[in-house]
């Protein structure tokens, strides 16, 4: 028996590392906005120490937060180890806005933080906690590297760090770590050896199983080899825009809240499903930002990639990806909302009925059993030919508290690939939908018009179907990475239950 423990990365978890070159970086992030309560102290500011310790109380439940990554010599693959010099005070870190902190400020602070990589020499992910701000506030900016989580285990996670009601819980005493001992580079080498020789064997027995499981082998074979050739089919890249470029160090972050109730009343208005209503508002929202750029719509292929969750009812709570896509073409010739949902409606349609999410589920099994250097294969078939991403991911539904902290506002983030110089990430919690939205200031310079043009977009969406609005969708004024002589725009102010920076 080894007396050595390791993980080995799946190849789609893999491939978020391989992803990461240059300026693309490849952690999901997100700012949370709480309120102080009793993590306040005397003085105005947040006790971190509690925050530390009420932290360290499930570290035993995510492996991964105390688990660095080892390299497989002359593979290109990762494996998990335990990390025997883990360090909270490293991953927890303490900063503070000038009193009052606006949410401008606190946009300004997010884009910094996200835009520098994490330390791979350490397990791959930090929590910046942020005092000063308005309201009795603080934020939490988040960062985890996508080889950990996608958006489904991110939500798992949030269940495990946070609790549904307000009560203070006493902090018990963790269990001790025990690093496992990590194997040396000739005990990988030979692992992964071994691992290659047996790939044969695998896929004999993988093929077994999936005859047996197939209630219809002919029709699956052909609906699977069909996935694959439609995938193949859309092209090695999509249309040039001003939005796509190669990418650069600095990022801007801006985000938009609305109620969830409002867009289920336009998903009742037009029968359709919320993420189609969510499509249909970034489709105004880019016909109108390239016209601002000089750009006829109706003369580019606009392609986006929706991430999809194949993660199964007995994954729920594991780390890792267990996610596909679909590549979406976006309807931005189209003029009136009610026509691009009707052509975005169909869309989704066809590609619940074609599969196209299985294509690429497909492909990464079939990176699992290839030599490291095919590798690049499942990434670019992950990426695919597209010019943004646009991620949807369904969040808890009731409010959440850490350590008696409510959590009032989350606002994603999701990574820009090569060539993308915005992505859209959107989650809803506890009734309201938000929206973040990462951004290259040296490709996407304004993205405070682009936010606007997607608070204009949604009213439009929500006039034609005939729903009037709890409360006009607020923001305040992006401010970035890049931003730096540019006066901090005034707080938003509340309106109604559509909140950017209020309780």
């Amino acid at each position: 028996m080894p007396k050595y423990a390791y993980d080995r990365l799946s190849a789609q978890d893999n491939n978020f590392l391989l992803w990461e070159r240059g300026n693309v970086r490849m952690h999901i992030a997100s700012t949370i906005v709480c309120d102080a309560g009793p993590l306040k102290q005397k003085d105005g500011g947040i006790d971190v120490d509690t925050f530390k310790r009420a932290t360290e109380a499930y570290l035993h439940l995510v492996p991964r937060y105390r688990q660095r990554l080892h390299a497989i010599p002359f593979f290109d693959h990762c494996v998990w180890v335990d990390d025997p010099h883990f360090d909270i005070d490293y991953h927890i870190r303490h900063t503070a806005l000038p009193k009052p902190g606006s949410h401008a400020q606190l946009k300004k602070l997010s884009a910094r933080i996200m835009a520098q990589p994490l330390d791979r020499k350490r397990p791959l992910w930090e929590t910046w906690i942020v005092e000063g701000l308005e309201g009795d506030q603080f934020a939490m900016i988040t960062k985890i590297h996508h080889c950990m989580i996608d958006g489904a285990s991110g939500v798992d996670l949030a269940y495990i760090q946070m609790s549904p009601t307000p009560e203070v819980p006493k902090l018990a005493t963790p269990p001790a770590f025990d690093p496992r001992p990590a194997p040396s580079r000739f005990e990988l080498w030979r692992d992964e050896l071994g691992r290659q020789i047996g790939i044969p064997f695998e896929i004999v027995r993988d093929f077994r199983q999936f005859t047996v499981d197939a209630e219809d082998l002919g029709e699956e074979i052909r609906t699977r080899a069909m996935a694959v050739v439609n995938m193949l089919g859309m092209g090695a890249s999509a249309d040039d825009t001003p939005i796509n470029g190669r990418v650069g160090p600095h990022r801007r972050f801006d985000w938009l809240s609305c109620r969830v109730d409002d867009l289920k009343a336009i998903r009742k208005a037009w029968g359709c499903t919320i993420n189609d209503v969510v499509l249909t508002v970034v489709t105004g929202a880019i016909r109108d930002y390239l016209k601002s750029r000089g750009v006829d719509p109706a003369q580019i292929d606009f392609r986006v990639s929706s991430p999809v969750s194949v993660r199964k009812e007995g994954e729920r709570g594991k780390m890792g990806n267990k996610v596909s896509s679909w590549i979406i073409p976006l309807p931005i010739a189209l003029e009136h909302p009610r026509d691009q949902l009707a052509a975005i409606h169909e869309l989704t349609r066809e590609l619940k009925e074609s599969r196209q999410a299985l294509g690429v589920e497909m492909m990464m099994q079939v990176a699992e059993w290839t030599p490291s250097t095919l590798l690049a294969l499942g990434a670019r078939a992950m990426s695919g030919p597209i010019n943004t991403i646009v991620t949807n991911v369904p969040g808890p539904q009731m409010p959440l508290y850490f350590h008696g902290a409510r959590v009032r506002e989350i606002y994603p983030m999701v990574p820009l690939l090569e060539g993308m110089g915005i992505g859209i990430a959107v989650t809803s919690y506890a009734g309201t939908m938000h929206f973040g939205f990462n951004a290259d200031p040296d490709i996407v310079p304004d993205l405070d018009l682009f936010a606007d043009l997607m608070r204009r977009a949604l009213e439009r969406v929500a006039k034609e179907a005939g729903v009037s609005l709890t409360g006009a969708p607020l923001r305040a004024r992006a401010v970035g990475a890049a931003a730096e002589g540019e006066a901090p725009a005034p707080p938003p102010r509340a309106d109604g239950d559509i909140t950017a920076a209020t309780k």
